[in-house]
């Protein structure tokens, strides 16, 4: 599998938007069905304790997108979507670890610092088009996999959740 990605080029760069520091910290109602719910220590929330997303406010984030295989799909795609750090810090999160909740239950402990070491975003797109819940969508904690040969360990895989429901800030 490592030579399906030593192969293929990669392309990393930020779409220019507002930066997080023009966002306000207050969060806006989801005027459309909610994708994403947030919960646990954030300090920003829009519905009782959480913090709930649909598209529209996802996509009003700074995005990011880089170019990538993945050892789930065929070739290289480009992804794009908000960094994960970049939503964690809009949410003020306080955790070491992230709990992300998949449609099918599936559940990985994501370590904040990989947030830190890697470009992870939460891709909403894949080549300029929302992503289906049959390939992987709508949301997916995707790694810049042709980036570091060490993102290609099966630890970090199982962090790649795709289908993304919910994420729990413990």
């Amino acid at each position: 599998m490592k030579a399906l990605f030593m192969g293929c080029a990669m392309l990393m760069f930020s779409i220019p938007q507002a930066g997080l520091a023009n966002m306000a910290a207050d969060l806006d109602l989801p005027n459309g069905p909610v994708i994403l719910t947030v919960k646990g220590n954030i300090a920003n929330t829009n519905v009782a304790d959480e913090a709930q997303f649909d598209r529209a406010m996802l996509e009003a984030l700074p995005q990011h997108e880089f170019e990538t295989g993945t050892p789930w799909t065929e070739g290289v795609s480009r992804y794009q979507g908000p960094l994960m750090r970049d939503l964690l810090a809009h949410l003020g999160i306080d955790s070491e670890a992230v709990h992300v909740n998949a449609l099918n239950g599936y559940e990985a402990e994501i370590p904040v610092s990989d947030f830190d070491d890697y470009d992870v975003i939460l891709a909403l797109q894949k080549d300029d088009q929302a992503i289906p819940v049959r390939e992987y969508g709508p949301l997916w904690v995707l790694y810049p996999f042709d980036q570091d040969e060490a993102l290609l360990s099966e630890k970090i895989r199982f962090r790649a959740v795709w289908q993304v429901m919910n994420i729990n800030v413990r």
